[in-house]
């Protein structure tokens, strides 16, 4: 069984913002492969399903962003998974608009949300999938910058990524993630 969970902010004024592309990736994957999301528990919005005929559970967590680890190690304490069967989809602003960067580990690389799952869980051995969300403008605050909305140039690559992010995850689950990996660690 794996666990994909979606980083990002409950409530209406977090919708469709950068910092919410993991959410907005657990809502496609929830279209993509019909699994409903559900149920609440765990501090999260819940789906259960197949994927590549594995046995998923989707999560977005409800606890905000820097306190993502609360949910996460939840859900893997109660279906029993380990760190390694865990997906977590999150933005970056290290990478252009749209690219993705799949990993099987590593740093939080300053990202809060991740930083709480490394504290919780213990370890960074955790697959991940990093959305591109593009860098801050020069003279922006990162917060402010996170919590603002894709502009209209960019979602059309924000809807690909989207897409490519649920194919992504077929692709770790079915084949594993050093395919996902070569298939989608390009530069766009």
């Amino acid at each position: 069984m794996y666990i994909i969970v979606g980083l990002g902010n409950p409530g209406a004024k977090y919708q469709a913002t950068r910092h919410n592309i993991g959410w907005d990736a657990i809502t496609r994957i929830s279209d993509d492969y019909n699994i409903p999301l559900d149920f609440k528990g765990h501090k999260a919005i819940c789906g259960k399903g197949y994927i590549g005929g594995e046995r998923v559970l989707i999560a977005q967590p409800l606890t905000y962003m820097n306190l993502s680890g609360e949910s996460v190690r939840e859900l893997m304490d109660y279906y029993k998974v380990s760190p390694q069967e865990i997906i977590v989809i999150y933005d970056d602003i290290s990478l252009d608009v749209g690219q993705l960067r799949i990993r099987k580990k590593g740093s939080a690389g300053g990202h809060n949300g991740i930083k709480s799952i490394i504290n919780h869980l213990g370890c960074d051995d955790f697959l991940r999938i990093k959305i591109g969300v593009g860098d801050k403008p020069k003279d922006w605050d990162l917060a402010d910058y996170v919590l603002s909305r894709f502009l209209d140039e960019e979602q059309e690559v924000i809807r690909g990524a989207l897409k490519d992010t649920s194919d992504a995850c077929k692709i770790i689950i079915a084949e594993g993630i050093e395919d996902a990996m070569n298939q989608y660690n390009r530069k766009r």
